[in-house]
């Protein structure tokens, strides 16, 4: 028996440093030990080969038990471990895994951010409305400061055309909706967060719904008619919205929130101007980092009011020129006779 197990044992610690895989070895050991029952049942009583290996098969079929025995006991005491303890690299809400600590340091020595505004980025939902010009910039900050679930709504896919400014997109996923283009590259920038992606045209069938399972709204589309969806549905939800438009060198920028006491887009906007007197970026141009740098702050925008930190544009409207560098900043009230959050539409 001890030359047996002698064998059992150089097969058991040898392998693994021979690059046999745990199953091989596993598989070998019983054979050895079938090999072992065939001899011991089978070779008369006094045969050399018999008291090679054991002389006695009552002594193996004990052995054998001990180990059964030995074996459902580290199975069981693992399975028990794998529902105590969480999965690496997905801890439970509100806690970091030692990368996330790592990756978001920076936010966490911030006095404004620190720990509790963290935790409030990974437990926040955002919607970004677009993945476009101002959509791509935002979405890559969002997913970048830990923002835990993202949505972005597009119904449009990547053209050659939009590579010059929609930075979110790449040459090789040309024809690809854009909702999917900004997942991929969203996961493949930070995979700690979630991202929801919705591959259709927002319409007024679908906004409430939607809109109602996240915190805060981003609205980067390029038309007045969306814009004014996307108002209309969180003043009814009460959501804050942080909407932005550019246009060849210019950009602004505003937070709107009528349940916070800052006016809503359309106290600002009360009319859909006629197309002649608002071009699309397609018709007028746009110099290609101008929503760079609107939806960079699109999403500075929505850190700061997730994690309470600062003054957020809420009543006041920056406009950015980017030809000349400057920044001017317009105060904007509540209107009490606003069709979308006036006194009459409460």
């Amino acid at each position: 028996m001890a030359l047996i197990l002698l064998i059992a044992g150089v097969i058991w610690f040898a392998g693994p440093k021979f690059g046999i895989s745990k199953r091989l070895v596993t598989a070998l050991l019983i054979v050895l030990f079938v090999a072992v029952l065939f001899f011991q049942a089978t070779l008369p009583v006094g045969n050399p080969l018999k008291d090679a290996t054991g002389g006695s098969l009552q002594n193996w079929l004990v052995l054998a038990g001990v180990a059964a025995l030995v074996w459902a006991y580290r199975f069981g005491l693992g399975k028990l471990r794998e529902k105590s303890e969480p999965i690496k690299n997905t801890p439970k809400t509100g806690t970091f895994s030692p990368a996330e600590l790592d990756r978001y340091a920076r936010h966490i020595v911030l006095r404004e951010v620190g720990g509790p505004g963290q935790k409030k980025l990974k437990s926040a939902k955002v919607l970004v409305i677009g993945a476009g010009g101002l959509g791509a910039p935002a979405l890559q900050y969002l997913a970048a400061a830990g923002v835990g679930t993202i949505g972005v709504i597009d119904d449009d896919v990547v053209e050659n055309s939009n590579l010059q400014r929609q930075v979110i997109h790449t040459d090789a996923r040309i024809g690809m909706p854009k909702a999917f283009s900004a997942e991929i590259a969203i996961k493949a920038q930070n995979p700690f967060v979630e991202v929801k992606p919705y591959n259709r045209r927002l319409t007024s069938d679908i906004a409430r719904d939607l809109f109602a399972e996240y915190d805060l709204i981003l609205d980067g589309t390029d038309n007045f008619e969306t814009r004014h969806l996307v108002n209309a549905t969180c003043v009814a939800l009460g959501l804050p919205l942080i909407s932005a438009a550019i246009t060849q060198w210019e950009g602004q920028i505003s937070l709107y929130h009528p349940a916070g006491g800052a006016p809503c887009y359309a106290c600002v906007f009360p009319e859909i101007p006629a197309g002649d007197l608002a071009p699309s970026c397609a018709e007028a141009g746009v110099v290609g980092a101008l929503p760079g740098v609107v939806g960079a702050m699109m999403a500075g925008e929505a850190i700061k009011w997730i994690t309470g930190a600062g003054a957020p544009l809420a009543g006041r409207l920056v406009l950015y020129d980017a030809l000349y560098g400057e920044n001017r900043e317009i105060k904007v009230t509540r209107r009490a006779d606003c069709a979308a959050c006036g006194s009459a539409h409460k």
